[in-house]
């Protein structure tokens, strides 16, 4: 499985969206069957899920609401989000817990670095939910965190998008798609892979980041077996 004993998942709240694109739903969401085969396989995995389905705090914000309620709400739904993927995954036969920043004591167990590991040595995936736990932080800033963490060969970002664009390939059908960068190029660019913040964390503690369609049946597998899936950020640096 392209050498990855261990790997981190960040898991668009979109990719749970029905598809209607609002709410949450785990039917008929393929990445959770490949999240199940790649356990099958013998890779730990940690998953940090987020709440974009449900609500966007810097959206939220600049309609009106406080970015810190804002912000609070959208850590509360990456737990709903979360309940609802380790069902998913427990239905299936994959033995998975929540762990989450944000204690809610009665429903999840509280994240802690030596209870995520003691997890995933007993092969559990772990579904990671509250980002951070701080406001004006976001979730690809947790992954980042939490890849180094566990100790993970690889940040996969699975969303709804193929890869890295040089611009919106939506409004701009002449977008280039990138197979590779460096860290720096992400940086100096502002390309739209994760947070600055995120890819700091990556760059400074050599965590490749991939960035591929999760939509699409299989790939999730494809990437972890080593196959050129969507972008792949990391390498050396450009002087």
């Amino acid at each position: 499985m392209a050498g990855y004993r261990r790997i981190l998942v960040k898991l668009s709240g979109e990719v749970l969206a029905p598809r209607d694109g609002f709410g949450v739903s785990a039917e008929g969401s393929s990445v959770i069957d490949d999240l199940a085969e790649v356990h099958r396989a013998g890779v730990g995995i940690g998953v940090v899920v987020g709440g974009g389905n449900l609500l966007r705090g810097g959206a939220a914000s600049r309609g009106g609401m406080s970015r810190e309620a804002a912000d609070a709400v959208g850590m509360i739904g990456t737990v709903i989000n979360a309940l609802v993927l380790e069902d998913a995954l427990e239905r299936r036969g994959v033995p998975a817990r929540v762990l989450s920043t944000v204690p809610v004591e009665t429903l999840v167990e509280s994240y802690t670095w030596r209870r995520a590991v003691d997890h995933l040595e007993a092969a559990r995936v772990i579904v990671l939910a509250g980002g951070t736990g701080n406001r004006y932080l976001t979730t690809d800033t947790a992954a980042a965190l939490r890849a180094v963490e566990i100790g993970a060969g690889v940040l996969l970002k699975a969303t709804k998008v193929d890869g890295v664009y040089s611009a919106d390939p939506v409004a701009d059908p002449g977008a280039e798609r990138y197979d590779r960068l460096t860290y720096a190029e992400v940086l100096e660019r502002r390309l739209a892979v994760m947070d600055a913040a995120a890819v700091s964390i990556c760059r400074e503690h050599g965590v490749p980041i991939v960035v591929f369609d999760a939509t699409r049946a299989g790939n999730l597998l494809r990437v972890v077996h080593g196959e050129s899936i969507g972008t792949v950020v990391g390498g050396e640096d450009q002087a």
